[in-house]
């Protein structure tokens, strides 16, 4: 279950946390951290998926760099802003095209985008409205999407388990164009338990206006750690007849759990260029292994 960390991902948190303590102090100090860091990734189970990671590296910087925990706030407050300027234009062309849950489902994927921490120093809010304009032209896996279809015309409950702040605001069009398709369909969002980067929180959920029920996961994992989610979070994903799952992290600490799980990302790492063979920030729709 999960995408376990390799050698690549272990070299890749230690370097892009090195570059980022780097300016901030004494070769010393940099030192220390990386030692640091490198003392809990030993720690971590050798199975675990590299958001398990998060929490610890996120205490690391405040402790030893008095860097904040919720150190992404402005970023998430610009990308909460950007989305709800767009929504009205973005909601409309999806609704005038033949497919509003598809097209919408492309916004949505798109939105995975807006993630400061996996694109570090990267995020351009110009380039994203680039990337927006051509959303409708997106190729999606048309077998997972047809099943996708299907799980929501018979089933009963939807669980939306989100990730970025802002992103969350494309998942709300998305949701609600589904809801309209299917008003049988009960529909609810997971967030981050507590600030973890930029990940979306109930914070953000009520920011963006999301008209539907939100609980969290009860933690600062940036994904769905089986192992550590709140008692509602358990119950839901267990009443779930459909789950969609945003982002990365998300397919990161849920690959082969056996749910009925559709992953949307985009992806923004090496490990899944290598996993999926496919280019950087290419848009993903999958459907949870070993389903029909």
């Amino acid at each position: 279950m999960s995408v376990s960390m390799d050698s690549y991902c272990i070299q890749c948190i230690l370097r892009r946390n090195a570059e980022l303590v780097g300016p901030l102090g004494s070769a010393e100090k940099a030192t220390a951290f990386t030692r640091a860091l490198m003392d809990l990734i030993l720690r971590t189970p050798a199975d675990a998926p590299s958001p398990a990671l998060g929490p610890g590296i996120s205490d690391l910087l405040h402790d030893m760099y008095g860097i904040p925990l919720d150190r992404f706030r402005e970023e998430k407050e610009q990308s909460n802003r950007f989305v709800l300027e767009r929504l009205p234009a973005i909601r409309a062309r999806a609704e005038n095209t033949g497919d509003p849950i598809l097209a919408s489902l492309q916004f949505a994927v798109l939105g995975n985008y807006l993630d400061f921490s996996a694109l570090q120093g990267q995020v351009d809010f110009g380039k994203l409205d680039e990337m927006l304009d051509s959303a409708l032209e997106m190729e999606l896996d048309e077998n997972a999407y047809r099943a996708f279809r299907r799980d929501l015309e018979t089933g009963k409950r939807l669980l939306y388990l989100t990730d970025n702040a802002g992103e969350i605001g494309f998942d709300r069009i998305l949701a609600e164009e589904i809801q309209k398709a299917y008003p049988h369909l009960a529909i609810t969002f997971c967030v981050r338990g507590d600030v973890i980067v930029n990940d979306a929180t109930r914070e953000d959920a009520r920011a963006v206006g999301l008209p539907f029920p939100v609980i969290d996961n009860g933690n600062r994992v940036g994904g769905t750690d089986l192992n550590q989610l709140s008692e509602d979070a358990q119950q839901a994903l267990e009443d779930a007849d459909v789950v969609l799952a945003k982002g990365m992290g998300n397919a990161e600490t849920m690959l082969g759990c056996g749910y009925n799980v559709y992953y949307a990302f985009l992806i923004k790492c090496p490990r899944f260029i290598q996993r999926f063979e496919k280019p950087m920030l290419t848009p993903m729709f999958l459907r949870e292994t070993g389903r029909a």
